[in-house]
This record gives C-alpha cells, structure tokens and sequence, in this order.
C-alpha cells in the first residue's frame, strides 16, 4: 500500500488559494452575468440583475467562510 505525504502548511495554503481563486471566479461570473443582462436587456430586467449581484455575493462570501473555516480546522 501506498504511504501518503502530508502536504506542509505553505502547500496547504496553496492550495487553499487555488481552490478559492475558483469560488471568486465563479461568483464574480454570476455577478457579470447580472451586468450583462442589466445592459443588454435594460432597465426592465433591473429585479433579475439585482438577484444575479446577490447570488454572486452570496456565493462568494459562503465559499470564502467554508474554505477559510476548513483552513483553520487543518491548521
């Protein structure tokens, strides 16, 4: 069987900084998605783009305390 190497803090830490460059990225996308709407549709699509914001900051900040949070307990 194979021995599995346990990964340094610093590792840890960089890896935790790439998943959580992907959470961004996914929120920041949601939140252009709004944008999008908000210019190409109008005004008319205001309450579609303000939930779009929402959902992207929500899912930002989720994503962040998950990732943080489970830094800790590693740590």
């Amino acid at each position: 069987m194979a021995r599995k190497k346990r990964l340094s803090q610093q590792q840890e830490f960089e890896v935790m900084k790439l998943v959580l460059d992907k959470f961004l990225w996914l929120g920041f996308a949601v939140m252009a998605w709004g944008m999008y709407k908000l210019f190409t549709i109008g005004w008319s699509a205001l309450n579609d783009a303000i939930l779009l914001f929402i959902t992207g900051a929500v899912i930002l900040v989720v994503f962040m305390w998950i990732i943080v949070k489970e830094y800790e307990v590693l740590k």
